[in-house]
């Protein structure tokens, strides 16, 4: 999937095609329902960028349906709960601030939030990659919700946990400089996704 997230169409039409698969076999199972309706919210921003809004508006209320739905069927699974986060958060950032790109962020927040009591017994073997987009992600939409005192306690903890690393660097920008926009999370991996 992250391969047709970087323009791979044949990599993320095979990823499709594997959701597609599970889903048919069973309906209910979440994880490669979520993952398709991430898919369709990356189409839905393909659509939208290529002047397609109509299509775009159904792929994007498909995808967060689909995701939803899986949230419901396995609320406290990890890999159904961050790629949902992940997913909302950057689309999120793409949009113009308003009630929707404010309800994504909500729901972002509280699948990180979900997702950071769901791995705290083992929260500090993680790698730092896992943690720095968990912990960021909280940050960035603490931060762009403009709650500064919610967003600076995972930033000192990103700076605290993660030293020496990309995410403690964006942390410190983002606490010297509450106004500064530069990304927390991954700027490549999960960008075409937003």
């Amino acid at each position: 999937m992250f391969n047709g997230f970087e323009g791979d169409e044949e990599a993320f039409d095979r990823a499709m095609g594997l959701c597609e698969q599970r889903l048919a076999a069973n309906p209910d199972d979440a994880e490669p329902l979520v993952w398709h309706g991430v898919g369709l919210m990356f189409r839905a921003a393909s659509a939208a960028m290529a002047g397609g809004r109509e299509q775009a508006a159904l792929l994007g209320r498909q995808g967060f349906t689909e995701m939803a739905r899986a949230v419901a069927l396995a609320p406290d699974a990890v890999g159904v709960l961050i790629p949902r986060g992940a997913v909302l958060l950057g689309a999120a950032k793409e949009m113009p601030d308003g009630a929707r790109a404010r309800e994504y962020l909500h729901t972002a927040i509280d699948d990180f939030e979900r997702a950071l009591k769901l791995q705290q017994p083992y929260l500090a073997r993680m790698s730092t990659h896992a943690k720095g987009e968990l912990l960021g992600g909280l940050a960035e939409g603490w931060s762009r919700l403009d709650d500064m005192e919610r967003a600076r306690v995972y930033l000192r903890q990103v700076v605290d946990e993660l030293p020496d690393s990309k995410y403690a660097d964006a942390a410190t920008a983002r606490l010297a400089n509450s106004a500064d926009r530069s990304p927390i999370t991954c700027p490549g991996c999960h960008r075409r996704a937003q």
